[in-house]
């Protein structure tokens, strides 16, 4: 039987059983109830560049592979940055957007892109660039996938690197105690003075499941959230609405962190939980010495150590996190970009990114807060 792509705008055209069929259920960012969420919950407004367009491949009526995918007019929200290419476009007189990204909104998260049966692979990646070609479009790109998906790319799709900082468990430690008796006196010493100070105040920290969650957590949670990005002048993207939806369709994978004193609550950290991963995706609180690094970091760390979770990534940014466990790890996005005109001189300004990157990421690890 042969197989037909389908272009969606609304993931709830789609059912959310035949979604979910395609993946593991084991990586929150892509499900159905996250990505639909996103669109039913107002997150995802055109003038901020996220038209949603999703692939899919149908087997007669049967749905048997897709990818998430988004329209864009701009680059909010990717965090796989393109400005140059789109200002080396423009010098040369032509347009770079509208492009298409397979990718999750707003998340910088590794996970599955390619959903489906990996035999179905080569011809998710042949409807994008019939799609840009059809259309008009720039390019295609996807953004922060696994690198069991890097086979099914061939080299006209450009690689790009970066680097985030997660924490492995890969010693298996059993407490936080642990954790610390591996690093070398000074990060130790660092991180104990810290959570000293936080405990001294007299903050007290509640984890807080979305199924555990009160309407007063949430509504103090999103009030942080927008502290945050008021405090940096950003538009923030996320509504209420999405965050109840959450706890509602989530209800354990959303993990929060909540710091109180004096019974009110004063700092939050939001993470959605995978089967061996925690993602820590934002934070808002008060300035109060070490919260930030408490909230942020170490409560989560604690929380993957009494879960029996392997991984923790904390966000996408932040030299910093080194000295407190978190090592350098690649992440991956490819690009097709149609134009043969610009698609080899880009290829070697990715090559040349590529081997920075990995320059950059030899020079960290000689900061490793770890006793080899």
């Amino acid at each position: 039987m042969s197989v037909t792509a389908r272009w969606c705008r609304r993931l709830d055209e789609l059912p959310a059983g035949a979604w979910d069929a395609l993946h593991n259920g084991t990586h929150p960012f892509v499900s159905y109830a996250f990505l639909q969420g996103l669109e039913r919950e107002g997150c995802l407004r055109p003038d901020w560049g996220w038209n949603p367009l999703h692939l899919t491949l149908w087997e007669g009526d049967t749905l048997v592979a897709a990818a998430p995918g988004y329209l864009k007019n701009n680059s909010h929200g990717e965090f796989v940055f393109d400005h140059a290419w789109a200002h080396a476009y423009a010098r040369y007189g032509q347009e770079y957007f509208p492009k298409w990204l397979c990718g999750v909104p707003y998340s910088p998260v590794t996970g599955p892109r390619l959903l489906g049966a990996a035999q179905w692979r080569p011809q998710l990646l042949a409807a994008m660039r019939e799609l840009v070609e059809r259309s008009g479009l720039s390019s295609a790109h996807v953004n922060f996938y696994p690198v069991d998906e890097d086979a099914a790319f061939d080299a006209d799709w450009l690689e790009r690197n970066d680097l985030q900082y997660h924490w492995h468990n890969a010693s298996g430690w059993s407490d936080f105690e642990s954790f610390l008796a591996a690093m070398d006196h000074k990060r130790r010493k660092n991180i104990r003075q810290e959570r000293a100070k936080v405990q001294r105040a007299g903050v007290q920290l509640r984890v807080v499941h979305g199924d555990e969650a009160s309407a007063a957590d949430l509504d103090a949670m999103y009030g942080f959230y927008l502290k945050t990005f008021n405090e940096y002048g950003n538009s923030p993207a996320l509504t209420p609405e999405f965050l109840r939806h959450l706890a509602q369709h989530l209800p354990r994978q959303l993990v929060m962190f909540l710091a109180e004193l004096d019974g009110h609550p004063i700092a939050g950290a939001l993470c959605l939980r995978g089967q061996d991963t925690l993602y820590g995706r934002y934070w808002g609180g008060e300035a109060l010495p070490g919260l930030h690094f408490e909230t942020c970091y170490y409560q989560g760390i604690e929380y993957c150590l009494h879960q029996g979770l392997s991984r923790f990534e904390p966000g996408a940014q932040g030299q910093h996190k080194i000295a407190r466990g978190f090592l350098p790890t690649l992440v991956r996005s490819r690009h097709w970009i149609a134009d043969p005109a610009f698609r080899e001189p880009l290829a070697q300004w990715c090559a040349d990114e590529r081997e920075a990157v990995a320059q950059h990421a030899r020079e960290l690890f000689e900061h490793s807060p770890f006793r080899d």
